[in-house]
């Protein structure tokens, strides 16, 4: 499907199968990336950047079967600023490439051992051979945040006047915080008009909060994976970033957030990278109380300690019994189980607990807190 671009409307460009698989050690299997793909496509992504052709192979012909899914995301292929690479990508059949090229010094100098104009002459070549194909371009400046801002424009210029659809602004070695994003993307939107896209490394744990201070700046398109998946510290996380526009922004972008849970769940096992319990939006200790005082406020109204509910991103709440659980925990357990528990006796309960979770270093199971109350309260009443 060609891409095709709305004014005023933000846009999701998930990397999860290029960037997010570019992760140390990730490897993913043709099958599993048809599928991230497909479920990607399912929850309303807009565009997709499925893989670098010149790789040839597997890689090339996956990315092949991908844009011929007849899927409602446009399909992106990743190039190096070089005509051979675009070919590889439009044999793919996909309908947009990225064109990427370093635009800082130390790339320029250390890595490529060029010069500026190089950069300018080799980006605007790859360019224009592209749109003359026909397909929606994005051209990367790669180490953008430690790029001079004034030849950023300039090359941002070039991009523009040889054809390219938008830039993508790459914060490639996460080296920016929110302050600092704003005022360089509000600087490049007052220069020259032109899309731009945020792509922000995690390196210092800002990706996310990188991604949206762009997008308060002015971009238009946001990069992401799954997860945050990506090379190092990894990208700014879809699930982060669509759940912040939402809930902070209120800003919804029309996805379907309910099957969070289950792509995030898929992409971890896909990638053999843990997902931690703890993880923001999608860990299931997101929606876990076991404080005293957080138990009895979210179960006496939820959104007291949960900004929205479980079920929108597919997961459950869970109250978990431990060392920091008071009676009101006890109580809703034990109605879980079908039982009434007298307030009376969680207190006489609680101390049990709470000896046994230390003693244990974790909560304790189901059963473990029905043998505690037999044990000791039962026999109790019992005399």
């Amino acid at each position: 499907m060609k891409f095709k671009k709305e004014d005023g409307k933000l846009y999701l460009v998930d990397t999860t199968l290029r960037d997010g698989e570019q992760t140390a050690g990730v490897v993913f299997a043709n099958s599993e990336k048809i599928r991230i793909a497909k479920m990607l496509d399912e929850i309303g992504v807009n565009q997709l950047e499925v893989g670098i052709p010149t790789m040839g192979g597997d890689e090339k012909e996956t990315i092949a079967k991908i844009a011929k899914l007849g899927l409602n995301a446009s399909i992106m292929a990743w190039n190096r600023a070089v005509i051979d690479d675009v070919k590889e990508s439009l044999e793919c059949g996909v309908d947009a490439v990225a064109i990427s090229i370093s635009t800082s010094d130390i790339h320029i100098e250390h890595k490529l051992r060029t010069s500026r104009q190089w950069v300018l002459d080799h980006m605007t070549s790859a360019v224009q051979f592209a749109k003359k194909e026909g397909v929606y371009v994005s051209v990367n400046a790669e180490d953008a945040s430690r790029t001079d801002i004034d030849f950023l424009i300039e090359f941002a210029k070039c991009a523009k006047e040889a054809g390219a659809d938008r830039l993508r602004f790459c914060d490639t070695v996460g080296i920016l915080d929110p302050f600092k994003t704003f005022d360089v993307i509000k600087r490049i939107k007052e220069s020259i008009d032109i899309d731009i896209e945020m792509h922000t490394h995690n390196d210092f744990g800002m990706a996310t909060a990188n991604a949206l201070a762009g997008f308060r700046a002015g971009a238009n398109f946001i990069g992401v994976t799954v997860n945050g998946l990506g090379e190092r510290a990894g990208n700014a996380a879809l699930e982060e970033v669509v759940m912040a526009l939402k809930h902070v922004y209120k800003y919804d972008i029309g996805i379907d957030t309910k099957r969070f849970r289950e792509l995030s769940e898929y992409v971890s096992a896909a990638s053999g990278r843990q997902l931690p319990s703890w993880k923001a939006i999608v860990g299931t200790n997101v929606f876990a109380h076991e404080s005293g005082i957080h138990v009895d406020g979210a179960l006496k109204d939820p959104h007291t300690y949960e900004i929205f509910d479980p079920d929108e991103v597919g997961l459950e709440r869970q109250i978990v019994i431990g060392k920091h659980s008071g009676t009101a925990a006890l109580i809703n357990k034990f109605k879980e189980y079908g039982r009434t528990l007298p307030e009376n006796e969680a207190k006489e309960l609680l101390p049990y607990v709470r000896s046994l979770s230390i003693q244990l270093k974790r909560p304790l199971f189901d059963k473990e807190l029905i043998y505690l109350y037999e044990e000791h309260i039962s026999k109790i009443k019992a005399i």
